[in-house]
């Protein structure tokens, strides 16, 4: 059963069996220049990752990154979701697509079905992303769906220059979940 549903896509909770989906995506050489190297080089590794990660995160916060499949196909084109990180306030909305399913409006769709999940199911108002200077294809993208500039934060981690930037979600009447889910 899927979390989030759209016109095109299904978005999921991650699990072990999505391992070797994980594994190509971690070490996709745009998500490790834009995103980060995870050192994720075994299928071990990539379930330590999830585990880690986004199932800690399940259990801890009822959200976290999911799993991206196309309707029609059932196959995983990517990440998005919810990470609550300890370095900030709010709560980060990340996003991450296999090379052959950018630009075709699958990470503006999804991170737009994220903000109706923050909002609507999680109770969240305010939203945050943080993103490479040099990464104008997610900054762009972060505009299209109501993010603004907010401000230029050193990452505690790496004491990378990153740009913070923000959204508030404006509250709508609550939709019965069956209108979104799976």
């Amino acid at each position: 059963m899927g979390v989030v549903q759209t016109q095109r896509l299904l978005l999921q909770r991650l699990s072990h069996a999505d391992s070797p989906f994980m594994l190509e995506l971690l070490n996709d050489a745009d998500f490790i220049r834009h995103i980060g190297d995870r050192g994720a080089r075994t299928p071990d590794d990539a379930v330590r990752y999830i585990e880690d990660g986004p199932v800690a995160s399940y259990s801890r916060f009822g959200f976290g990154l999911y799993r991206v499949d196309r309707r029609d196909t059932g196959q995983p084109i990517g990440i998005c979701g919810l990470v609550k990180r300890e370095t900030l306030d709010d709560v980060d909305l990340g996003f991450a697509f296999l090379p052959a399913h950018r630009a075709q409006g699958y990470a503006l769709e999804s991170v737009r079905a994220v903000l109706d999940h923050a909002r609507d199911d999680c109770g969240i108002s305010r939203l945050v992303a943080i993103v490479a200077p040099g990464n104008l294809r997610s900054i762009r993208l972060l505009e299209r769906a109501g993010f603004d500039f907010e401000r230029t934060i050193v990452w505690p981690a790496t004491g990378e220059t990153l740009h913070l930037m923000a959204t508030d979600i404006e509250p709508t009447p609550l939709r019965r979940a069956t209108d979104r889910r799976g």
